[in-house]
């Protein structure tokens, strides 16, 4: 774990010194030794610098450290909650304005038939019922006519 925390520093640090100095000649054959260095068992060089700088310096920032983190850890809820009491608002207006839209929508649809075409689907779901295809006539006869040139008998409940 001391080796992480160090390759971390490290690594931060390289990133600002890679600007610098990379002009530096075998600048890169010495990060490659100091990573050895670092990873090697006999050396310990990880550990001997979480040691010596590392470790004092939290220690000695513990408090302040701390105080971060619940001040980071309370940011972090309200902010959650602000924007889930957000999400939620938005997610419930777009399912209102969905629903009325679409309500419009249907009832603009069923406006643009006229009682002729809703008479006729009417007359076309009695008849598939009954298992006969319809046939309509140009005189826009009713179902009854529809069914008596049929030649069969109307049943009971087909008489006006």
């Amino acid at each position: 774990m001391m080796y992480w925390i160090v390759f971390a520093f490290f690594t931060t640090a390289e990133t600002l010194t890679d600007i610098v100095l990379s002009w530096f000649p075998f600048y890169f054959e010495l990060k490659i030794a100091f990573v050895i260095w670092l990873l090697s068992p006999y050396t310990k060089g990880s550990s001997v610098l979480y040691r010596k700088f590392v470790h004092p310096t939290l220690s000695n920032k513990e408090k302040e450290i701390d105080e971060y983190i619940t001040q980071a850890r309370d940011k972090s809820y309200e902010t959650m909650m602000r924007v889930g009491k957000r999400g939620l608002n938005l997610a419930a207006n777009a399912a209102v304005t969905a629903a009325a839209k679409g309500q419009g929508v249907l009832s603009e649809k069923l406006r643009s038939f006229s009682m002729q075409d809703l008479t006729l689907i009417r007359d076309e779901d009695t008849v598939h019922m009954r298992g006969h295809e319809p046939q309509l006539h140009p005189s826009g006869g009713s179902l009854l006519e529809t069914i008596e040139d049929s030649g069969t008998e109307h049943p009971s409940w087909a008489t006006v």
